[in-house]
Formats: structure tokens, C-alpha cells, sequence
């Protein structure tokens, strides 16, 4: 099931508007291609194309236990999490 996901998703994904534009990567290109590769299981692929993805997942699935829960510290979490992202997609950008 998760490789039909995978392949689908491998034939649709959406241009970087960005890249088209000003002709440079932007920090979050690679990471539909990382998606893609987890989706797989091929976790160092996935890695190599954009490690920043695992904290962006974490934040997602956070968010959603959060939206659904109300947990009293979730506010915090959040934020912190979403700190670490945005700091593991910029060293990401930086670094490659």
C-alpha cells in the first residue's frame, strides 16, 4: 500500500514556485522528495535529501494530538517544536 502511495505522490508532486522564479533552491526543496523516500522506508534517502523533515513531522503530529486533545502544555510544545524546525530547516539550507 505504501509503495502505491509513494509512486502516486512520486508523479504528482507540486513545482517549487520559488525555484522557478528566482532560480535558487528554497529552504524546504527536497523535502516532498524526502516524504516520498520515508513513505518507502528508505530512511537515509530520505535523510539525504532533507533531514529537516523528521522535525517537521514531529511538529505536524504534535499539533494534530494537540487540536484533538487540548493538552495543557501543548502551547509550549508547539512552540518549541516549531523554534527546532524552523532552525533544523535553516541549517538544512545553510548546509547544503
Amino acid at each position: 500500500m505504501f509503495e502505491r502511495l509513494a509512486n502516486w505522490l512520486s508523479g504528482h508532486m507540486i513545482p517549487c514556485l520559488f525555484k522557478q522564479v528566482f532560480g535558487i533552491d528554497c529552504p524546504t526543496c527536497g523535502m516532498q522528495r524526502a516524504f516520498v523516500e520515508l513513505i518507502k522506508g528508505n530512511l537515509y534517502q530520505s535523510l539525504s535529501y532533507h533531514w529537516a523533515l523528521l522535525p517537521t513531522i514531529t511538529l505536524a503530529l504534535f499539533l494534530a494530538i494537540h487540536l484533538r486533545y487540548k493538552l495543557s502544555f501543548g502551547t509550549l510544545v508547539i512552540k518549541i517544536l516549531f523554534t527546532v524546525d524552523i532552525v533544523a530547516i535553516a541549517l538544512n539550507y545553510i548546509f547544503n
